[in-house]
């Protein structure tokens, strides 16, 4: 008991750490940058709020334990900004091989059988196939959206996203798992992008 103890809470001190990673996204009333464990704990909630937008058979319940893990990766990582510019582009080979190399170092703090478990719901969000991780995947992209929506543009003015490159990049990924939320959402953006 006194091991199994020790490994979870060794795995909950190293994900403590995802409160001191900055994303780009700032709070939706832009006075700072949000951090990854702020953003990992919206998404829950968006999952809890939005679950009427989820598609037939997805699991609410399984798509919550997916966002509060998805980004324990960026303790290793970073924030990798969908929008950057930077070379290393978001969902690169480079960027997804060095997730998956966190993803083994932090689960692998757990003991055996939590570890598995974890690691193979986060592999399941990482793929995005499943109707639970599409679901997930769409909640991901839509709640930096309406950052910028209540921050007057935020991250979009510095990046300067174009409507295309929100379609693409973001605007799929959210349609492929709730359509009609992107449909209201992508309305909510033309005062951005015309």
């Amino acid at each position: 008991m006194s091991d199994r103890l020790d490994a979870q809470f060794a795995f909950l001190n190293e994900a403590d750490r995802l409160k001191s990673v900055l994303r780009a996204t700032t709070l939706v009333d832009g006075s700072r940058r949000e951090n990854s464990g702020e953003h990992s704990w919206h998404l829950a909630l968006y999952a809890l709020v939005l679950a009427d937008q989820a598609g037939a058979g997805v699991n609410i319940d399984r798509v919550i334990r997916m966002l509060l893990l998805h980004d324990l990766v960026e303790i290793d990582v970073g924030d990798v900004p969908i929008h950057s510019a930077d070379g290393q582009a978001h969902g690169s080979a480079s960027t997804q091989a060095a997730e998956a190399q966190a993803a083994d170092r932090i689960f692998g703090l757990l003991p055996k059988d939590l570890s598995a478990d974890l690691q193979a719901l986060w592999q399941e969000f990482e793929a995005a196939e499943t109707p639970d991780a599409v679901f997930a995947k769409s909640l991901d992209r839509v709640q930096p959206v309406m950052a910028n929506l209540m921050s007057g543009g935020g991250t979009w003015i510095e990046y300067n996203v174009t409507r295309e490159q929100l379609d693409t990049r973001v605007g799929v990924k959210i349609a492929r798992g709730a359509p009609a939320l992107w449909d209201w959402v992508r309305a909510k953006t033309s005062a951005y992008f015309g």
